[in-house]
């Protein structure tokens, strides 16, 4: 029997008040859709179906690279209705599970759970949960036996249900035939006017059919999203999650209420995170870092006994071991350090490639460059990579020293172990193992007085 899934994500979401779809809110870099797709992808489906209404356009080109079968819900009908559009792309005898678009942190070992119940008892499948404030959700009506009869939803519910606790979290498996049979039979017949998906199980009672239900072990699994307080709250809820996991695993995190992961973090063991950092996109970082307060980390990878020291922002780099950034350095993509460098603070770096043992410790530009082993770059030291219309490179050679307050004009090269004086502006290759100096002379003018203000 194969599995198909369909995911709802047609709704309109007004609560979020954004010209952007809801499933397109991201929790913890990644859109509320995309995390769902990505646990229907270990499921191993036969097929993802998604349906889509409001903003098609805009969810679909965030999202092109996903393989999925996109199905356009033209008319917000409600769930049944949506679920309807993706039958006739459904074969017959196919598992269906039920997921929807806002609610990001279903866990997939839940999933396969209640994927097998559906099998093994070739029924109608429930995902449920017992909450203390079960309001807004649909609660579960039972016989004298104990068997589900019937769903009523939080605005159709009588008093006394709403005062059940057990809820249905609109999540199930069922069988593309029995789908195919009770879904035409859905009816408007209630205050949203709406065709209610969970109308299904009073049909499926009528055909005696023996209901079965899983609970969710985790209540935050089948949260969904609303409102940015409700998006907030979940975020904050995964961030935690995540320190947690990384804690348990040799990570120690100064503070996990000031913590963010907008992508992928890999650590390894014996690594220190200081408050107020974030890391965007995949960030690997090998065993005994220091990464201090208030860094920012994108698509970077740092090697063993590396420290990034406050407030410093790398994207795009790989940065060797044991070397020492920062504070308040920028490195920008295409920055690669070798073992044991030093980017000190106020330095700028961009497509710039260090040998082992180089330093540029304080107050400078270093872009499309390319620097050997054991070299020293002094403060306030600039390559003059840009002409207005292209870049060029600047070469240095291993064990050259220059001077501060230097521009390098590029395309220029520095050879091995020259010594450049500070205050040069170099336009021409300084040759190997020499002194390269640029003139300029010093004068005083006597008598010269400071204007003064009228």
């Amino acid at each position: 029997m194969t599995l198909h899934i369909i995911i709802l994500a047609a709704g309109l979401g007004k609560r979020m008040v954004s010209q952007k779809p809801k499933v397109l809110h991201e929790l913890g870099g990644k859109s509320l859709l995309a995390r769902v797709i990505d646990t229907a992808k270990t499921l191993q489906p036969a097929a993802i179906h998604v349906i889509y209404g409001h903003e098609g356009d805009q969810i679909r080109q965030a999202l092109a690279d996903v393989p999925v079968h996109w199905i356009n819900q033209t008319q917000q009908l409600g769930t049944g209705h949506a679920v309807m559009q993706a039958m006739p792309e459904i074969p017959q005898d196919a598992q269906v599970l039920i997921l929807y678009g806002d609610v990001p942190l279903i866990e997939s070992t839940t999933l396969v759970q209640l994927i097998q119940s559906a099998a093994e008892h070739q029924a109608l499948t429930l995902l449920l949960a017992t909450l203390d404030n079960p309001f807004g959700l649909g609660r579960i009506l039972r016989n004298n036996a104990g068997m589900i009869e019937a769903i009523v939803e939080e605005k159709d519910a009588t008093p006394a249900q709403r005062k059940i606790r057990e809820t249905y979290t609109g999540i199930c498996c069922a069988s593309s035939n029995d789908l195919t049979r009770w879904l035409p039979k859905l009816t408007q017949n209630n205050t949203q006017h709406e065709y209610y998906l969970t109308d299904i199980i009073a049909m499926a009672v009528n055909e005696q059919q023996n209901i079965q239900s899983i609970e969710t072990p985790h209540e935050y699994e089948i949260k969904g999203v609303n409102d940015r307080l409700q998006l907030h709250t979940l975020e904050r809820l995964w961030q935690q999650q995540q320190a947690e996991r990384l804690m348990l695993n040799g990570v120690t995190i100064a503070d996990s209420t000031r913590f963010d992961i907008r992508g992928e973090l890999h650590c390894g063991k014996d690594i220190f995170i200081d408050a107020n950092c974030v890391f965007i996109g995949k960030v690997h970082i090998e065993d005994g870092c220091i990464i201090g307060p208030n860094c920012i980390l994108t698509d970077t990878h740092i090697g063993a006994n590396s420290q990034i020291l406050a407030h410093s922002v790398l994207d795009g780099c790989q940065i060797g071991t044991d070397c020492h950034v920062g504070p308040f350095a920028r490195l920008r993509p295409g920055t690669e350090l070798g073992p044991r460098c030093k980017i000190g603070n106020f330095v700028e770096t961009k497509k710039a490639h260090f040998g082992s043992d180089s330093k540029a410790s304080h107050l400078s530009y270093l872009g499309d460059v390319t620097i050997g082993n054991d070299v020293n770059i002094g403060a306030g030291t600039i390559t003059c990579n840009y002409d207005g219309i292209n870049k060029h490179q600047t070469i240095i050679g291993d064990g050259a020293f220059i001077g501060s307050d230097t521009q390098l004009v590029a395309p220029v090269k520095v050879g091995a172990h020259a010594t450049i004086g500070a205050g040069c502006t170099l336009r021409q290759n300084a040759p190997d193992g020499e002194l390269t100096l640029t003139e300029s002379k010093q004068k005083t003018i006597y008598g010269w007085k400071r204007p003064k203000k009228k």
